[in-house]
């Protein structure tokens, strides 16, 4: 067997216009993946509806997720939620470098 240690930091995008999605490992049912943003924020009307469940956690740096039903969620590094499928959520702002781990599972 050979192991191959890698970083979740390493080879960030510097340069992006919209958030970068790398996916980290995917099996089954199962989707993880890095999140990067830089002061990203979703298009005006603009709502995420998944069809599984996520959970997610701030690795670095913070965001505020806002909710189709009126609620707004602050999260600051090391803060995690789960976001039920289907529940309309967008990302409101994030700081100039904020890195996500996200979990989706059906």
């Amino acid at each position: 067997m050979n192991v191959e240690i890698k970083n979740i930091f390493a080879d960030l995008p510097q340069q992006i216009g919209a958030e970068d999605f790398f996916r980290l490992f995917q099996s089954g049912s199962t989707n993880v993946e890095r999140i990067v943003s830089r002061s990203h924020c979703s298009p005006p009307d603009f709502w995420y509806d998944e069809p599984e469940d996520e959970w997610v956690i701030v690795l670095r740096g913070h965001a505020t997720l806002d909710f189709e039903k009126g609620e707004s969620v602050e999260l600051e590094t090391g803060d995690y939620l789960t976001i039920p499928r289907h529940v309309r959520h967008r990302v409101a702002r994030t700081s100039e470098e904020t890195v996500w781990l996200a979990v989706h599972s059906k």
